[in-house]
């Protein structure tokens, strides 16, 4: 490490970063007690760097949010529409089909990534035909799509196992999910703020069965609500301890809570310095996870380019057409090109690597 970057208070942390030695708890609990914002970079990018070198991966994806129609109802979400409601919207296979072959014409997009609502009028047959006809048309497009909490409610509404579900949409070409619906695993505080989502026992269940049957996933963390440094640790390191059982998590994406048009609006959201700190401590934590993603929709461009040098080294896709973040008041981008994200890489002194979410390195 840099030695320009010193702290004496942290010094034991640090040689057991320099050794490769796994940190607890109470590093954690250190780590973010820290104000030495230049120190914790200084930590997290002597590991990315150990791990990935130069290499910063991105992909060029369309967000597929097919339906906003959802029976939860969580405060943090702006994205949402009860069944009924005014604004609610779900697309029909045929429109699905079609944005898909357009965006690919349009855009080579390698990767298509589909979350939405929880949809009571959406039955198994809309998600295995929606893969079908995808993997049928693109055969070369890296599906990643529904949460755990998707995967949950289709299993719940159909008397099905989770392993059920996922054996069935595997079949249809899902190659694996995306993380999302995690929020955060502090069961009484995950109550509080999405009760009628699922469990983070059920949540982590889930993706051990994902992970069990050969499909990769990715995890998440919502953070920046009502949430402590505590809930943060506690949950990066259940993530942790599946990792350590299944490997199959290939990236952890720390994701920014947006305010606005939220129940939870007046609290505001967390700043630069806090989103910073939590890509540096999540890639020094995550000893076992090869990746830290940016998703940029939940930051800005900017922030996303700064993460490089605190841990990350994946700034996602293109995320072509992104809704749930933009309902929430964010501005970025939403038809963002290659072009544009490998300068933001380059410019930032990194290697641009064009992947999909398998992190296969795709020819060019």
């Amino acid at each position: 490490m840099n030695r320009l970057f010193h702290n004496s208070k942290l010094q034991d942390i640090q040689e057991k970063i320099d050794s490769g030695e796994r940190l607890d708890f109470e590093d954690g609990i250190r780590l973010f007690q820290s104000n030495d914002l230049p120190f914790l970079g200084a930590l997290a990018h002597q590991v990315r760097e150990r791990l990935n070198g130069k290499r910063v991966y991105y992909s060029i994806n369309l967000h597929l949010n097919h339906t906003n129609v959802c029976t939860a109802h969580c405060v943090f979400c702006a994205f949402a529409r009860r069944p009924g409601e005014e604004g609610g919207y779900t697309f029909s296979l045929d429109q699905i089909r079609a944005k898909v072959t357009d965006t690919v014409e349009r855009f080579h997009i390698n990767e298509v990534h589909i979350v939405g609502g929880l949809n009571p009028e959406l039955g198994m047959d809309y998600y295995t035909e929606m893969f079908h006809s995808i993997r049928k048309d693109h055969p070369h497009l890296y599906i990643k799509a529904l949460t755990a909490v998707e995967i949950d409610d289709l299993a719940k509404r159909f008397n099905l196992s989770w392993q059920e579900v996922l054996s069935q949409f595997k079949e249809a070409g899902l190659n694996g999910l995306p993380g999302g619906g995690a929020e955060i695993f502090n069961e009484p505080l995950r109550r509080k703020i999405c009760d009628e989502k699922t469990t983070s026992k059920d949540w982590i269940e889930i993706h051990r069965t994902a992970h069990k049957m050969g499909m990769p996933t990715n995890c998440t963390m919502l953070y920046g609500h009502i949430e402590s440094i505590e809930d943060r640790i506690d949950h990066i390191l259940r993530l942790r301890a599946l990792q350590d059982e299944t490997h199959g998590f290939q990236s952890f994406i720390p994701l920014s809570f947006n305010a606005e048009n939220t129940p939870l609006e007046r609290k505001g959201e967390p700043g630069g310095y806090t989103d910073l700190k939590i890509y540096a401590i999540s890639r020094l934590l995550f000893d076992n996870v090869p990746h830290i993603k940016v998703h940029w929709t939940t930051l800005d461009l900017k922030m996303a380019q700064v993460s490089l040098s605190f841990g990350v080294d994946d700034v996602g896709g293109t995320n072509l057409n992104e809704k749930i973040m933009h309902d929430a008041g964010n501005e970025t981008p939403i038809d963002l090109s290659e072009a544009s994200l490998r300068s933001l890489i380059e410019q930032a002194g990194f290697e641009p690597v064009l992947v999909d979410s398998s992190y296969a390195v795709a020819a060019k």
